[in-house]
């Protein structure tokens, strides 16, 4: 299967399925000498395990991440890290009732028209289980990233927060100001504590109707400096947009103002430059960081419209294999929304494209 890697000079190749044992990721390009260890790894993947919180599912993983490669006495070689999650609490019985239905909103049909076979356990190779790798590979992205420039530690920072669940929109309003501490306040992950309270129960509320609820999700990039990306296909937005998209439930992405340009008229849209403690930057930031496909030096800034749980408890209408007309109703332990636990997958994917960046642009330019 063709697809399973990302990124070109910091480069990760996933491999796994939901109900197999476990998954992997190999990581190909980190420099030598950075100090890691599997504890670095850790607290992203605790923010996206489940059963972590009342909002999320009930499946209880511990999502303990095994380095099996590439670090030796506690700093990275320059040889391929791996890196091993196993599963721990699948319940494959769950899906034997549905095993030749197909699930409105998943992969199941897309899968058997492309290849005639699936794993039916949990969706296999689409189950979103495959993101508890991109997010240790993602923790790996944020601490090189941390340690570019003078200071250790005090480099590009990425952090994402949720920042609408159905029509409860937050009040945020210096998006780069939002700190990690803010947005795991709460268990929703927003940094608008009167948003997120009204959140809670909007979630409370569909999971006892039995159905779910989309949302967005807003992700920042700050000291990013000005000069990564390239200006034709390998645009940084061009590359974000692609690891957004390559996200499950993902079915919007937009940096800046994004479809508010649409309105917008072109003295209303263009930020203007000024000069600011021996910089260039710009008073406002529209363009969400980016400029002709290359980071301008501002915080990027981008959105993912995030869609309703497809799995639910609810009867709904759909056809067998053979074309039948059914009725399905998923079993199992779904979350009723998915922002929650989306945040730290898409903090990963922001992180290895813009590590990705980083050392393509050191190779480049020096």
């Amino acid at each position: 299967m063709a697809g399973n890697s990302f990124g070109q000079l910091f480069r990760v190749t996933t491999a796994g399925e939901s109900h197999g044992p476990g998954y992997v990721v190999i990581i190909d390009g980190v420099p030598p000498g950075m100090p890691l260890s599997e504890a670095d790894l850790q607290p992203d993947l605790d923010r996206r395990r489940p059963g972590q919180s009342k909002v999320t599912t009930q499946r209880k993983e511990a999502d303990q991440a095994e380095i099996l490669s590439g670090v030796f006495e506690g700093r990275t070689t320059g040889t391929p890290i791996a890196i091993l999650i196993r599963n721990q609490d699948q319940r494959s019985a769950d899906y034997a009732e549905i095993r030749d239905k197909y699930r409105p909103g998943h992969a199941d049909y897309t899968f058997d028209a492309k290849f005639g076979f699936r794993d039916y356990r949990g969706g296999g190779r689409s189950s979103a289980r495959e993101t508890t790798v991109r997010v240790a590979a993602g923790a790996v992205a944020k601490k090189l990233l941390a340690n570019i420039g003078p200071e250790p530690g005090r480099g590009v920072r990425v952090v994402g927060y949720v920042i609408q669940i159905g029509d409860i929109v937050a009040n945020v309003p210096d998006p780069a100001a939002v700190t990690l501490d803010q947005v795991e306040s709460n268990i929703v992950r927003c940094p608008d504590p009167v948003a997120a309270e009204k959140m809670v129960a909007l979630i409370g509320q569909v999971r006892r109707e039995g159905d779910s609820i989309g949302g967005i999700a807003e992700i920042v990039a700050t000291g990013v400096p000005p000069g990564w990306g390239e200006p034709v296909f390998d645009k940084l937005k061009a590359d974000l947009g692609k690891a957004m998209f390559s996200l499950p439930a993902v079915l919007g992405v937009e940096y800046g103002a994004g479809f508010g340009v649409a309105t917008a008229r072109g003295s209303q849209n263009n930020d203007f430059f000024l000069a600011r403690d021996g910089r260039i930057v710009t008073a406002t930031n529209r363009h969400g960081g980016m400029l002709g496909g290359i980071s301008s030096g501002m915080p990027i800034v981008l959105r993912c419209a995030v869609k309703p749980t497809s799995s639910l408890p609810i009867e709904q209408p759909t056809v067998t294999r053979a074309g039948e007309p059914t009725t399905i109703s998923t079993k199992g332990r779904h979350d009723p929304c998915l922002l929650p636990r989306f945040i730290p997958m898409a903090e990963a994917m922001m992180a290895m494209t813009l590590a990705d960046h980083y050392l393509r642009h050191r190779a480049q330019c020096g």
